[in-house]
């Protein structure tokens, strides 16, 4: 299976075990935007306002490539800033795509209790409260 890992940036530490782990049993790994340079939105910020506005708009873009090019999406949804289960703006825009195109929707953590746990809950993901060995079944 093809595996499209989201998450936020602060947990970017995470992804090489669960990537190699993925990768084990089998799957094909597609690693988060800006994976490779966490530090880049902010250097888009730091030009300005317009360049860091359109920066987003090609990485939304390329987060809905990543979506269609791959059988499922794999929500890191880890602790942040003393929020269990964490998704964000970007994460919750990667889950509507991978709902809307039909692919499967993995959780590592239980939904979040925040005001998206309804739309959440819609896009019907597997909570696989780390075990990857659920990840295709």
């Amino acid at each position: 299976m093809k595996i499209f890992i989201c998450c936020s940036k602060h947990v970017y530490s995470k992804v090489p075990p669960i990537k190699r782990d993925l990768e084990y049993s089998g799957h094909i790994v597609t690693l988060p935007n800006s994976y490779d340079n966490p530090g880049r939105e902010q250097e888009m910020r730091d030009i300005s306002d317009r360049v860091h506005a359109e920066w987003k708009g090609e990485m939304i873009c390329l987060q809905k490539t990543k979506v269609r090019d791959n059988d499922g999406v794999l929500v890191l949804n880890y602790e942040k800033n003393g929020q269990p289960n964490y998704i964000g703006g970007a994460t919750f825009l990667e889950m509507y795509m991978a709902w809307d195109e039909g692919k499967k929707l993995y959780l590592m953590n239980p939904i979040p209790a925040n005001i998206l746990k309804d739309e959440i809950e819609g896009f019907s993901p597997v909570i696989i409260n780390g075990d990857l060995s659920l990840i295709g079944l």
